[in-house]
């Protein structure tokens, strides 16, 4: 016995709404005489959303992109209608750039381009063979989309909206509660022990929070209950961003203190005994002043050796900045409930720099656009040597599917799966558009023959598990209404246009695993080979120690990147990828902490180690094995020389971070 599908109260309310939203969308298409009016009602499926912030922010980049890629269309059309070839080749550069532009925006806004992108190809391949209809054909396509999302947004938004405010929230607060429980068990448990095995999972967890707090945010513009604390909540997500690094940093001193001494040395653990309230959210300004006092006496500590009084000022300087940073974030999290509340809340500014710092692949992106040209042009190719009268629906189908599925590492699963949801929905589309729409006289009978199936494939599409294959049922059943002319559709031109599409989407499938298809490790090493990049940079060039924040952003992100990729090896290889990138972001810290305070150390030895470490990381781009063994005596001469010269606490830090980085196995002792 068949166990029947139980739909959450959350997923019948998205299928209610959207199916609500495409047949008004659908109603009023028909009522202005629009000649594909399905089209508005397939754009009021595609930009829906369970959140009512993110169908706005949709709308709003696919009504742009939609515009752009029929302003594309009306300039390309006219020019190269005498060559079809020419006009074909020109479509398929413009998804490739499109696709190109997409991907190095990993934000909401990279719809736009995508949607310019395949836009263009929707509309203009069918005008190949009929370049007299653009005009009109365009300015439809527009009319219908705008429609679309027009109907989405207003039922989306006043129907019982879902805000954005409680996922972003709680993002937020997992965030802080993640680097508390990192912070409380390093300050908690003693190190000489090991390492406490929850740290792992706590640098890990706050990674990937950081990177889904930054994709959220996008969001907040189109939030009407967060509009008033958008600075506030981007200034919150910088200065977590910030807050990793000196984490990681006063983890790694604390392990260096244990090596060096065999153990937390006594002064240090009463010291954070006696001084834990300040991680209270509800801490007083009083109550962190003490903390910071106590902490930069940390330094005029005890110490046996010059190594451990260059531990213990790197500690204490780590702690004054962590404190500081802790108490910024709470700061801000308290104003932002203010700001929800209604009450006036503080002008919060974050580095322009920091904003939109994500990790970008270039290389990847191009060989993605290269793609899907390459595959819009085969399917152009076979259409126009074989005349195929739906061949333009090979065309369109292909650059779709590249476009589509572009930011995965290995698309070909995916698509093979989508063309699956497709095959399936094959008789549901005969059954719609032959037996169906014929006997459909009113707008009533027409809701009630396609409501059973839309409601349904709604519910799979608001479960992530199924959505994947609900949207190629969705797509196979929408797209055919929408392509075929229900008036006069017999099965030639059924049987003809489905398989059109389902040859655009095996072509585009196979050209991708030729061109496109990468494994996880590939991507993996490309992403650590970024990081070394950005390393060498910053050691090179003093002008990008301005960057620091957008590197501490872009790091963060490469760990959350990595993660899932060696994921499936096990925990260990999580740890040790995560472990790898921590400490590059921590040597990213180092080094723009010297460039800042580059005046207070010697001239000539600061920049003969820049220039080697410049080397270093140069070495590992290109894949050799570096050599900076000899880097360690010169950086333990820069050390000792400044203690002696009583140089700035930040300088002396750095130095500290930068041998700890570069030779964690080094003795526990300075070589003059």
């Amino acid at each position: 016995m068949i166990a029947r599908p139980r739909f959450s109260r959350q997923e019948l309310l998205f299928s209610l709404k959207s199916f609500a939203a495409a047949m008004l969308a659908l109603y009023l298409s028909s009522r202005f005489a629009l000649p594909r009016p399905f089209w508005a009602m397939m754009t009021a499926y595609i930009v829906a959303h369970p959140l009512a912030s993110n169908v706005r922010s949709k709308a709003l980049y696919r009504f742009l992109g939609t515009l752009l890629g029929c302003a594309a269309t009306v300039v390309l059309v006219p020019s190269l209608s005498g060559s079809p070839e020419l006009l074909s080749l020109a479509l398929a550069l413009w998804v490739g750039l499109c696709l190109y532009l997409s991907l190095l925006d990993r934000s909401a806004r990279s719809y736009v381009f995508m949607l310019a992108g395949y836009s263009a190809a929707l509309i203009g391949f069918p005008l190949v063979e009929a370049p007299a209809a653009m005009f009109d054909t365009a300015v439809a396509r527009v009319t219908e989309i705008g429609l679309g999302i027009l109907c989405a947004s207003w039922v989306h938004s006043l129907v019982l909206p879902n805000g954005l405010g409680p996922s972003l929230l709680g993002v937020m607060d997992r965030a802080l509660g993640d680097a508390r429980q990192w912070l409380t068990n390093l300050l908690r448990e003693t190190p000489a022990k090991g390492l406490d095995p929850r740290i792992p999972a706590d640098r890990q967890r706050l990674a990937l929070d950081i990177t889904q707090l930054r994709l959220l945010s996008t969001h907040v513009p189109f939030d009407t209950g967060l509009r008033w604390s958008g600075g506030a909540i981007d200034a919150l997500r910088y200065r977590v961003t910030a807050l990793t690094p000196v984490l990681s940093a006063v983890e790694d001193c604390l392990q260096a203190l244990c090596t060096a001494t065999g153990g937390v040395p006594d002064d240090i653990g009463s010291t954070f005994a006696q001084h834990s309230g300040w991680l209270d959210p509800r801490a007083t300004s009083a109550g962190v002043d003490d903390a910071c006092a106590a902490f930069r006496a940390i330094a005029d500590g005890p110490a046996a050796s010059p190594w451990i009084l260059a531990l213990r000022i790197d500690l204490a300087t780590r702690l004054e900045d962590l404190v500081a940073h802790w108490d910024a974030c709470t700061t801000l999290r308290n104003d932002i409930d203010a700001g929800i509340a209604g009450n006036p809340v503080p002008l919060r500014r974050t580095p322009a720099l920091a904003r939109g710092a994500l990790h970008l692949d270039r290389g990847l992106a191009l060989r993605s656009a290269i793609t899907a040209v390459s595959g819009t042009c085969l399917s152009c190719v076979l259409w126009i040597a074989t005349g195929w009268p739906s061949g333009s629906a090979m065309a369109m189908s292909a650059a779709v599917f590249c476009s589509f599925f572009a930011t995965m590492d290995d698309p070909v699963p995916a698509m093979h799966k989508f063309i699956t949801a497709l095959l399936w929905s094959l008789p549901v589309s005969a059954f719609c558009v032959l037996a169906v729409m014929p006997w459909a006289h009113d707008f009533g009978m027409l809701v009630l023959c396609i409501a059973p199936v839309f409601l349904v494939i709604g519910c799979y599409m608001a479960r992530p598990a199924s959505s994947l294959s609900a949207l190629g049922m969705f797509f196979g059943v929408a797209g055919t209404l929408a392509l075929q002319d229900t008036a006069t559709a017999d099965w030639v031109s059924f049987i003809s246009s489905n398989l059109a599409l389902f040859a655009g989407a095996v072509i585009a499938a196979r050209v991708t695993a030729l061109m496109r298809s990468v494994g996880r490790d590939w991507t993996a090493r490309r992403i650590r080979r970024a990081a070394w990049h950005d390393l060498a940079d910053l050691a090179a060039h003093p002008q990008h120690a301005s960057n620091r924040h957008a590197f501490g952003s872009r790091m963060l992100d490469r760990i959350a990147l990595l993660a899932p990729r060696v994921a499936p090896d096990g925990p260990e290889e999580v740890q040790v990828a995560a472990h790898r990138a921590l400490r590059e972001l921590r040597m990213g810290a180092d080094i723009t902490a010297l460039q800042r305070h580059r005046g207070s150390l010697p001239g000539e030895p600061l920049a003969h180690l820049f220039g080697e470490l410049a080397r270093i990381f140069r070495a590992h781009v290109a894949g050799a094995p570096p050599r900076h063994a000899p880097l360690l005596p010169h950086v333990d001469r820069l050390l000792l020389g400044a203690l002696t010269a009583d140089t700035e606490r930040p300088a002396i830090a750095a130095l500290v971070g930068l041998r700890r980085n570069l030779f964690p196995t080094a003795p526990p002792t300075l070589q003059p």
